[in-house]
């Protein structure tokens, strides 16, 4: 008999009297939680104070000199650069949480706030041919789309916390209290009636978006609903094996890249599972499959390690500093943003495709682990070091972000399913992994005049996830290649043949 046609003549699945009290009582506690998390932690899109801990933050004389990889590969290989000027959004006119290569079509999907240079057209809904029908804040004409997450200064935080602390606390006390003296009880009488209890709960989150009435969910799993949980679980298991993947291997200093690609491929697969995409067929937005691109793991490396929420619960930006989520503070623009294309090492480069896509670093390192998080942080005048905290520079220095991209392309694609299997990084000789093309490598400089008194307390942080706490190991940067035949040549020809080009 199907798990729903059961008679309600003969009682025989009613939900008893103690159950129903259970149940109530689960309620009552889940209302209350949910009533400090509204204290706490602010309605929904709106920000709350969270600085960076201080244990991210490190003089710049005490990071070893000489670890600069980039700077060490600019020496082999060919000489020349190509500078593209495309400014550096001083004024604030292009700002958006969104993320068209890791969540497109999400509004609001990266959940931190990016600057764009470039194409003034990006958005979660861009594509290339949008890309190339929309203007350019670059000089010569570049459509390409340059973004990464904003630096903020916040000095208010210290005090914000505790005064929202505060608050929480006697919001709590005034209206929690009667509750706590029979939740003894109540959780007695609950655990008594529901038996497996937890067990109930635990196959409801399995289900996840595909979970049924919640009522009616709850009578199944007291009734009958174990037997086909442990069904489901099978299901969802076997599913999970079939989904996880390997990547290849390639490049010395890819390697960590590379080896962590299985360990990040089958965690993708596990964050389906858990966001309740069976077979795909939820997954517009919480698997990749976006814009019909069956992208499969793409929210695994950059924008996601578990299933995206619905676009409408995704808040935007709020009030003048145009805060999201738990980044707050005000916005500091860089001084300079310096966009340089060269040889990474090679002797030769050749022509980056259009519409080429590129990520550099990983938004979500703290759930998808170190391979693909890279030591982005220095200052000015210390460009030998490079560190993945954030630095403290001394009078007369300021705080500068070096993102050198991958340059090995697969001479094939545009993109990948994660975004980092068709281009990697070349190894430290300059060479590509078998099969593999030099290509320009991007290099991004931005530069910060962050106060003194700033660094020193620890009260500036880049936007990122939630789950990031504004670690400085999430640094991340993107691209997509919308430049024209003829700047492409240009560049191309500046690298090979050693010249100092800037357009």
């Amino acid at each position: 008999m199907p798990r729903n046609s059961r008679s309600p003549v003969t009682g025989k699945h009613r939900v008893a009297r103690r159950t129903k009290i259970a149940m109530g009582a689960l309620g009552l506690a889940i209302a209350v939680g949910a009533l400090a998390v509204a204290v706490t932690t602010g309605r929904t899109g709106e920000a709350s104070a969270d600085p960076a801990d201080p244990s991210f933050f490190i003089d710049i004389n005490k990071v070893p000199a000489g670890n600069n990889v980039n700077a060490a590969l600019q020496k082999k290989g060919a000489k020349g650069s190509f500078t593209v000027d495309c400014g550096t959004n001083a004024d604030g006119a292009h700002h958006n949480p969104d993320n068209f290569i890791a969540q497109p079509g999400i509004k609001n999907g990266a959940q931190h706030l990016h600057d764009y240079v470039g194409n003034v057209t990006t958005d979660a809904d861009s594509s290339l041919k949008s890309l190339l029908a929309g203007d350019t804040t670059c000089k010569n004409g570049d459509k390409s789309a340059y973004f990464w997450p904003v630096i903020r200064i916040d000095r208010e935080d210290d005090a914000a916390n505790e005064n929202e602390n505060e608050q929480a606390q006697q919001k709590q006390q005034g209206k929690t209290g009667d509750v706590q003296q029979d939740q003894s009880a109540e959780d007695a009488q609950a655990a008594e009636a529901a038996g497996e209890g937890q067990d109930a709960q635990d196959a409801q989150g399995a289900q996840g978006e595909n979970a049924e009435d919640p009522n009616a969910q709850d009578q199944n799993a007291q009734d009958q609903g174990q037997q086909d949980q442990n069904a489901q679980d099978q299901n969802g298991e076997q599913k999970r094996r079939n989904t996880g993947g390997g990547a290849g291997r390639g490049g010395d200093q890819n390697a960590q890249q590379q080896d962590g690609q299985n360990q990040q491929d089958q965690q993708q697969a596990q964050d389906r599972r858990r966001g309740g995409q069976n077979g795909g067929q939820n997954g517009g937005q919480n698997g990749g499959q976006n814009g019909g691109q069956n992208n499969g793991g793409q929210n695994g490396n950059q924008s996601s390690s578990a299933a995206a929420p619905p676009a409408e619960e995704l808040g935007g930006p709020q009030g003048e500093n145009e805060e999201v989520g738990d980044n707050d503070g005000e916005i500091i623009e860089p001084e300079s943003a310096t966009l340089k294309f060269i040889g990474g090492g090679a002797q030769n480069v050749v022509a980056m495709p259009l519409g080429l896509r590129v990520l550099y670093g990983d938004a979500k390192q703290s759930t998808n682990g170190p391979a693909n998080a890279r030591p982005s942080w220095t200052c000015t005048g210390f460009e030998d070091r490079l560190t993945d905290l954030y630095p403290i520079c001394p009078a007369g220095s300021k705080v500068e972000r070096i993102h050198a991209f991958p340059n090995c392309w697969d001479g094939k694609n545009t993109d990948s399913a994660n975004h980092r299997t068709h281009i990697v990084f070349a190894n430290q000789q300059g060479k590509c992994p078998q099969g593999f093309k030099n290509v320009p490598q991007l290099q991004v400089t931005l530069v910060y005049d962050v106060p003194q008194d700033v660094q020193q307390n620890g009260q500036y942080k880049v936007d990122a996830f939630a789950q990031e706490k504004h670690n400085p190991r999430s640094d991340h940067d993107d691209f997509a290649n919308v430049m024209s035949k003829k700047i492409m040549g240009r560049l191309v020809n500046c690298i090979n043949s050693g010249k100092t080009c800037a357009e």
